[in-house]
């Protein structure tokens, strides 16, 4: 079954994040990645408090590497790198197009996406923000990317439901 898309966390660092972005894939009904190596146990008590009453509705799924989740979608899926570093094909977030399947991508929270994860992606896109602001909390971004893939779709849950 095509999904609206896949959120996708490489080598995310800090649980309270993850248990956020958790909570955000399950009142979505999006599925979530978790690129390996995790900065923290799926067991850790911050992330679960994030997200805690959430956790049985997560579609979440653990890869050893992004190579293997890659190649577990066989193809079907453009990854879509969520950044904020500048890069050669980078485009501002409301001129975004979005397919069905992307892989929303986001890298960690203290280092961001390292070169071979950006050279993989179809998409770069950028969330424009103030000059005196460098970057937003990963989670933060997450949701703003979530919402604007899934209004760019069609695919946003109606209210109340």
């Amino acid at each position: 079954m095509t999904m609206p898309v896949h959120l996708v966390l490489y080598e995310p660092e800090i649980p309270p994040n993850t248990g956020n972005v958790a909570r955000l894939c399950a009142a979505m009904g999006v599925p979530l990645h978790l690129i390996a190596p995790l900065g923290f146990s799926l067991d850790d008590k911050c992330l679960k408090r994030a997200g805690l009453d959430y956790w049985p509705e997560v579609d979440v799924h653990v890869w050893p590497g992004l190579s293997a989740y890659l190649d577990a979608a066989g193809g079907r899926q453009r990854l879509v790198a969520t950044t904020a570093r500048r890069t050669r094909r980078i485009v501002a977030l409301q001129h975004a197009v979005f397919a069905p399947d992307d892989s929303l991508l986001l890298g960690p929270e203290t280092r961001g996406l390292p070169a071979h994860a950006l050279e993989q992606c179809g998409l770069h896109v950028h969330i424009p923000i103030r000059d005196s602001a460098r970057s937003l909390n990963m989670s933060t971004a997450a949701g703003i990317v979530l919402y604007a893939a899934l209004a760019c779709l069609g695919t946003l849950p109606a209210c109340g439901g």
